[in-house]
């Protein structure tokens, strides 16, 4: 992205990103730094301030560890956050059977090492346990003063 200013590079990719968001090109995640670094001709400093800047605005937000969304889409809450609202919400009560792993991969679109490792969380609350046969029980329900492990 040629500019005579380099301090002005930034607001450049900005407004470009942004035009892509309000036609519905981007409609929740953002590319990854270093593919808008390739799209745009610039540097990682460029685009982090490009993202900064309309973090600013309110139009984007980062999350730790997934990357950059458009503001308001989606619940990017942990997924053991997410999974532990299942005993939150009345859907189960103690001595239900807690949903398998497939179900809970289909329910959240996350990955069966993703739902592992909220489930082993759970599991360490004392919320949920080995059940009859292979699959796993509620043990008892969220109080809202267990632990959060993120």
């Amino acid at each position: 992205m040629p500019q005579a200013s380099p301090r002005g590079t930034y607001l450049q990719v900005s407004e470009a990103l942004r035009q892509r968001i309000e036609t519905g090109e981007i409609a929740e995640a953002l590319p990854s730094q270093a593919a808008l670094m390739r799209a745009y001709d610039v540097s990682r400093s460029t685009i982090e301030r490009a993202l900064a800047a309309l973090k600013a605005e309110g139009v984007v937000e980062s999350v730790q560890g997934a990357g950059w969304f458009v503001a308001g889409t989606g619940d990017r809450r942990p997924l053991v956050e997410r999974m532990t609202d299942l005993l939150r919400g009345g859907e189960v009560k103690v001595g239900d059977r807690f949903p398998t792993e497939k179900e809970l991969c289909e329910r959240f679109g996350a990955s069966r090492t993703a739902v592992r490792s909220a489930i082993a969380q759970i599991e360490g609350r004392g919320l949920i346990g080995k059940g009859a046969g292979r699959g796993r029980e509620v043990l008892t329900l969220p109080t809202g003063r267990e632990k959060r492990t993120v």
